[in-house]
């Protein structure tokens, strides 16, 4: 699907910002905006993880039992769904660089907070109020990205961006491992909250909000122009009056209901069935893996190092899989790896007793789950226009986040039941295979726009 984009009318020619930016190879200015979004990202995913590698040591501390975790795992990723699907139609009425601001600073609050907490409840409603920060500054910064790279570009740089999420937890695991003896678990938290406070205040003069949005919603046409120049030095000779226009419509009233408009409701559904399905995987690994290998024979710090290497495949899956979809195609790469997925999640507890196999499952997983997770953020990004993509991307993460919530709940729930840890890794395994189904369905979508095709 090709998506009509944004125009910049400069004198007597018409050329759209993407044609602007995608003439142009990339500058530093793009690049740093990148690495913002990045570093954003990096510390989501330390926050993210916390909770999951200081289960142990935080129910020690607390007299909780480990038992009960499950709503407190839940907590953080319901926070994260809400505001996934709140803050992208926000965005893509407002912009999209303060709703990064201001979700960095929530996470970085209420990470130091966490670290005081000495009740369920606290903990609880701690990790909700994490999460909130958290699920707003993702489908942001997805936006943003996508709106400063090149098409040709555009699924390499948004995947490799998502591998500051697996980076950044699996700096959580290595942080938790050497901290943990010594200054104990809150010092944890208390990192995962005074970086975020420092990066917050530099993206308040670094980040540039997106060209594309400003030129959509009709902003200071000084200020696009000052924009684009850093991008097309040549533009800042441009004649006075550089105005913006929109070929592109601008979507008014409810942007949820524009997700479903102009042929995109089966793409918007066969994109929110996979995020479901591997986000709930991917957090029933996250939030239970430590605790399922431990009790399966392993030692406490075997399972860090083995989530620790979980999270190292996830930045390589990442890293290489915008390459892989320009390639082959999402529509071929992503049902591989789901498939794949599936094979390898069961016999992950049954080789428990080999640490070497282990890690090396563990970082398979990690490579194809959030892998995965980056192709589905470059489908979705792809997919929708400027003017609704944070609320496209926000819903697909957001739906996603329910999988998210629901995994480590019902994870708790079969562990409770007295489920062995082989029979609840097991169980995980039929996620993979129901997003694996919904892609292929989407492959059969003839004569609809299709998130997964080659674009």
């Amino acid at each position: 699907m090709t998506n009509a984009e944004p125009v910049v009318k400069n004198g007597s020619s018409g050329l759209t910002v993407s044609d602007i930016i995608d003439q142009h190879p990339m500058t530093g200015f793009q690049i740093w905006t990148m690495v913002l979004g990045g570093l954003v990202l990096v510390m989501d995913g330390f926050s993210t993880q916390t909770i999951g590698a200081l289960a142990l040591p935080v129910s020690a501390s607390t007299r909780i039992p480990v038992s009960t975790f499950g709503p407190i795992f839940s907590a953080s990723l319901f926070g994260y769904m809400l505001a996934a699907l709140a803050m992208g139609p926000i965005a893509d009425r407002w912009g999209r660089k303060w709703p990064i601001i201001f979700s960095t600073f929530t996470v970085a609050v209420f990470s130091i907070v966490t670290a005081r907490a000495t009740s369920f409840n606290e903990l609880m409603v701690f990790r909700f109020l994490t999460g909130l920060g958290i699920g707003g500054a993702i489908p942001n910064v997805v936006a943003l990205a996508s709106e400063y790279a090149p098409k040709r570009l555009l699924s390499v740089l948004v995947a490799i961006l998502f591998c500051g999420i697996p980076l950044g937890s699996m700096l959580c695991g290595l942080v938790s491992s050497a901290m943990l003896s010594t200054w104990g678990w809150q010092w944890v938290f208390y990192v995962g909250g005074i970086v975020p406070t420092v990066l917050s205040l530099v993206l308040i003069f670094a980040l540039p909000e997106s060209v594309q949005f400003m030129v959509v919603r009709g902003r200071d046409s000084r200020k696009i122009t000052k924009l684009l120049a850093r991008i097309s030095p040549e533009n800042a000779a441009a004649p006075a009056g550089f105005s913006a226009a929109a070929q592109q419509k601008v979507h008014e009233g409810v942007p949820v209901r524009q997700l479903f408009t102009e042929g995109r409701s089966a793409g918007t559904i066969l994109l929110w069935i996979p995020n479901f399905m591997n986000l709930l995987l991917m957090y029933f690994l996250i939030s239970w893996l430590p605790t399922l290998l431990t009790e399966s024979g392993m030692s406490v710090s075997a399972g860090v190092v083995a989530i620790s290497f979980y999270n190292f495949g996830g930045v390589v899956g990442s890293f290489v899989e915008g390459w892989l979809i320009n390639r082959f195609g999402a529509c071929l790469i992503l049902p591989a790896e789901f498939g794949l997925c599936a094979l390898f999640i069961g016999s992950l507890a049954a080789v428990s007793g080999s640490f070497t196999l282990v890690i090396a499952i563990a970082f398979i997983l990690g490579f194809q789950v959030t892998g995965a997770q980056a192709g589905l953020n470059v489908s979705s990004a792809r997919f929708y226009p400027t003017s609704i993509r944070a609320t496209g991307v926000g819903w697909s993460l957001g739906i996603g986040r329910v999988g998210s919530v629901v995994g480590p709940l019902v994870a708790g729930h079969l562990r409770s039941a007295g489920w062995k840890p082989l029979q609840i890794l097991l169980s995980g395994a039929t996620a993979g295979l129901c997003a694996l189904i919904a892609i292929l369905m989407s492959n059969r979508t003839h004569g609809l726009p299709t998130p997964y095709g080659r674009q």
